[in-house]
């Protein structure tokens, strides 16, 4: 089968996140929270439809008895659709690739609506299927069930849309040096006092082995001693730059952090990059030490 994107809900309250389910879970309130590589398959987001494939899933739909008393945001929404058009951007498509062929939910997967009969019929009732999964089948209470045609149309739309402007971007206001490991790091302040320093640099300082993938704008971890926790103020799109992505050099590629790719230098905040390498800081002033147990 052809590269597809599969657009879930997490059956959660708003704010669930945990990984090795999907690559990406949008919260209430629009944030993304990218757990895994996408050029990676994970093992069991839609049935059978695994392999190279990418799930987004919205952190909603948990309420119980009824899962509509926790429903898809507008922020979710959108901010789904959007990533699905990066995505898509990234691997060469335009709007007119968008097509049931390319992007489903999971309640047309679940119902074989691409035509590919890969597994019995577990979707909506109204499409024959047991009813297991409707996933956006409808995108509010009671609305139509188009809720796959709505929200492809809200990708191509993001797909026409230019990229952001520069004049929005995050910027770097000063540039400083701090200590790290006793040895002077080059760093760049931005205008909320967020110190920023070469990922590269940071890694060759403490001795961690990795590979830049500038395809994938992604950086590959070779240790073995490093356990990614998920930070919910994790780098966001709306910076305006470029994102790249850190993971662990592992079958299914967690992610470590996120930053930013600035005159083709991947960078990424210090405070960030210490907490998920266990390195120890002190502050005023702030210093980097040795990694606790590295």
């Amino acid at each position: 089968m052809p590269a597809t994107i599969y657009l879930h809900w997490a059956a959660t309250p708003y704010t669930w996140v945990r990984s090795g389910h999907y690559h990406t879970i949008i919260s209430g309130d629009g944030r993304l929270n990218r757990l895994h590589a996408y050029s990676v398959d994970l093992p069991a987001h839609t049935y059978r439809r695994n392999s190279n494939s990418v799930a987004l899933s919205c952190a909603c739909m948990g309420g119980q008895p009824d899962p509509w008393t926790i429903p898809p945001t507008e922020a979710q929404l959108e901010a789904m659709c959007r990533e699905a058009a990066r995505i898509a951007a990234s691997w060469g498509w335009s709007a007119g690739d968008i097509s049931l062929q390319t992007v489903m939910t999971h309640a047309e997967a679940a119902s074989n609506r691409d035509g590919h009969w890969m597994h019995d019929n577990y979707g909506p009732v109204i499409w024959g299927g047991s009813g297991e999964r409707w996933d956006f089948l409808q995108l509010s209470r009671n609305g139509p069930p188009t809720g796959g045609d709505e929200l492809r149309q809200r990708i191509r739309r993001h797909l026409s849309e230019p990229e952001a402007a520069a004049s929005s971007r995050l910027e770097f206001r000063r540039a400083s040096t701090m200590k790290a490991r006793g040895r002077e790091l080059a760093v760049e302040i931005d205008a909320g006092g967020t110190s920023w320093a070469l990922a590269a640099e940071m890694l060759e300082l403490y001795e961690i082995p990795y590979e830049w993938e500038a395809s994938r704008r992604r950086i590959l971890i070779g240790s073995l001693d490093v356990a990614p926790t998920f930070q919910d103020d994790q780098v966001q799109p709306s910076v305006g730059w470029p994102l790249f992505e850190m993971g662990l050099q592992r079958g299914d590629a967690p992610l470590i952090l996120r930053g930013i790719v600035r005159e083709n230098r991947a960078w990424c905040r210090v405070l960030e990059f210490a907490e998920e390498f266990g390195i120890s800081v002190s502050f005023e002033p702030f210093l980097l030490w040795e990694r606790r147990g590295g």
